[in-house]
């Protein structure tokens, strides 16, 4: 049987997405956990799907509503009556910035926002801390931390500790997006020992290695090396998998009871053997290629992803002469997916063929443009790898069920390119589950990539046909440094934007077709999550000439913990959603993130640069007018 007659928890209905993940996922049910899964049935168990709750922030400063001196008509009374515009924002303005804020704590920013600019400082972050920690002992150690890096850039080391601050926050119209911050503390070594993850046993047995960006590669068996900002994990085991979907449980849980209208963040990496990412994301990407090939040779290469239609009867001749599929083969596959009444196939209706390819007894093969040969689109998988797929997939579908129960929003981040296309198209598998009355799956697209704005419009399209609502969080990037290093050594294309420019422009491209979608359709969300105030400039200038009201909570706004307060309570405080990313976890366990924070402050000197500044300025301000003591309260 074919894994689409089996992957019952996380399809949908659509043959497009289900398609992909049955393909590559053949013998693998998505079917509920056994007596001998315990830790996947006990989490199961109290994952019950339930309909979201609605829900409001508490502290968000709400639009007045309109009032009018005379009774208004019977048919006035059932239109719906225009918002006020918010309050204007304005982020140089460090008394309003600063207003949740003691002077202690806007000292200790200045310190440790100047410590990150101490090139060798940062640079040797790790090991200064571990010479501190035998050196002042672990109490001492602690204490220093609390008071410097630690107390700016995590929130506390459990649930419990972490609810004052969230509350707090959510008093000046701030949420929270909360992330159990530990990672293993392994050495570049035993980093690199993971390595063996990556490889399939059929490669191993063969010889055979995939395409080179899918490849797994010694050099790139450390896999924190260039990622500054986002967290890195390494699969040891199954065992260890399901103790990380416990503790993302107890995440999602823990910002259901700490704030309402939460997010919690996960990573796919964390629940399963990288092996199938890098598989399945090669077999995706290869798919796609083989169209783009098709439409070159039907003189309508280079356009952009949705505009590219295949005429079906030229793909028909051009498959039986490549050997693909005889012309009758192919008749069935494109009267039985009921595709284009325009004699037209696009992109996502291509896709949509994996599905009814794999009925077919003969194993799908595409051909190589280099050699002429025919090559299998998939290789083969052992039992046991087939049981790693299936298990990663379950632990998508217990963590996205119980979001939905507790109504938190549950956001899948992006990660290294060579694992993207996988992890994306998997979290569109539960969004086309989880979606259909609200979005409560968000999907990453880094638009530091040359084809974001391709896969955030096929991804819309999808929604779009599917009927269900569309969730995007979108980032600049956080692997550039590495994505670039392994495209260079290992000899395929840069994936990135030559530039930052582009980078910007590739943002405001993207966002600027959601923000049209959410005017025009009202079933998409997106969260900007970005520190560049350009950027945010940008996002409240076109929600106004759209006529997108804050109130409405389809746009939201998203910074990391201890950094761009300047942004993030300004927003807040004019009504706009707006959340703070909320690391947590014993000050052991997160090092290795007070270490890319301090990282990532050293790589932006001049938004570190502005934040110094503003901050100093509103120390000065406080000392001069005799408010130095100040206690924040909100109003």
């Amino acid at each position: 049987a074919t894994m689409a007659a089996c992957c019952q928890t996380l399809r949908g209905g659509s043959r497009a997405l289900r398609a992909s993940s049955a393909f590559l996922l053949r013998r693998c049910p998505l079917c509920t956990a056994t007596a001998s899964e315990p830790a996947l049935a006990a989490a199961a168990a109290t994952a019950t799907p339930v309909a979201a709750p609605s829900s409001s922030r508490t502290g968000r400063v709400a639009a007045a509503p309109v009032t009018s001196s005379s009774a208004p008509s019977s048919q006035d009374a059932r239109r719906p009556q225009p918002l006020p515009p918010p309050p204007a924002v304005d982020f140089a303005d460090t008394r309003e910035a600063f207003r949740s804020k003691t002077s202690g704590e806007l000292a200790r920013g200045l310190l440790v926002l100047a410590l990150c600019s101490v090139d060798p400082l940062v640079e040797r972050a790790p090991q200064l801390m571990n010479l501190s920690q035998k050196l002042l002992g672990q109490w001492l150690f602690e204490k220093l931390m609390k008071m410097t890096f630690y107390g700016q850039f995590v929130a506390g080391e459990d649930r419990e500790a972490i609810k004052p601050l969230i509350q707090h926050n959510q008093a000046y119209g701030v949420g929270s997006m909360l992330d159990y911050s530990i990672e293993e503390d392994l050495t570049t070594e035993e980093a690199e020992k993971e390595l063996d993850s990556g490889t399939s046993a059929f490669e191993k047995q063969t010889g055979r290695q995939r395409e080179k960006p899918y490849r797994a590669h010694h050099r790139f068996g450390d896999q924190r090396a260039g990622a500054i900002s986002a967290h890195t994990y390494f699969y040891a085991d199954e065992a260890k998998c399901d103790r990380r979907i416990e503790t993302f449980l107890q995440c999602i849980e823990a910002s259901a009871g700490s704030s309402e209208d939460g997010f919690s963040a996960i990573k796919l990496t964390a629940l399963g053997r990288p092996q199938f990412l890098l598989q399945f994301s090669e077999v995706l990407v290869k798919w796609r290629r083989f169209f783009h090939q098709m439409a070159a040779e039907q003189g309508k290469g280079g356009r952009a992803a949705l505009e590219t239609k295949l005429e079906v009867k030229k793909l028909q001749e051009a498959l039986a002469r490549l050997g693909v599929a005889t012309k009758a083969e192919s008749q069935q596959w494109f009267t039985s997916e009921k595709l284009s009444e325009s004699g037209t196939v696009d992109l996502l209706d291509w896709n949509s063929l994996i599905d009814t390819r794999t009925k077919i007894s003969k194993p799908l093969l595409i051909p190589n443009m280099k050699t002429g040969q025919l090559e299998p689109l998939l290789s083969h998988f052992t039992e046991e790898e087939e049981m790693q797929m299936k298990r990663l997939l379950q632990r998508m579908d217990v963590l996205a069920k119980k979001a939905v129960e507790t109504g938190v929003r549950l956001v899948v981040d992006a990660e290294q390119n060579h694992f993207q296309p996988a992890i994306s198209r998997l979290t569109l598998e539960l969004q086309r589950k989880f979606n259909q009355q609200r979005v409560a799956i968000f999907n990453t697209y880094q638009c530091y990539l040359k084809e974001a704005y391709d896969n955030v419009t096929m991804d819309m399209e999808l929604s779009r046909r599917e009927g269900w609502h569309f969730g995007a969080k979108l980032v600049r990037g956080a692997y550039m440094i590495q994505d670039r290093s392994r495209a260079a050594k290992l000899g395929y294309e840069d994936p990135i934007n030559p530039t930052y420019q582009k980078t910007n422009e590739m943002y405001h491209r993207c966002l600027d077709y959601i923000l049209e979608e959410i005017k025009h359709h009202q079933k998409a969300n997106v969260m900007v999550a970005s520190h560049n105030k350009d950027t945010i400039k940008f996002t409240i200038r076109r929600m106004a000439e759209l006529g997108i009201h804050p109130s409405e909570k389809k746009i939201s706004f998203g910074q990391l913990l201890g950094m761009c307060d300047q942004i993030t309570f300004p927003l807040g405080q004019a009504g706009f959603p707006v959340y703070k990313y909320v690391p947590y976890g014993a000050v052991n366990e997160v090092l290795p993130y007070l270490s890319r924070r301090a990282q990532e402050n050293q790589g932006f000197m001049t938004r570190a640069k502005q934040e110094r500044h503003l901050l100093w300025a509103e120390l000065k301000r406080r000392l001069l007018s005799g408010t130095l003591f100040y206690s924040p309260s909100p109003s």
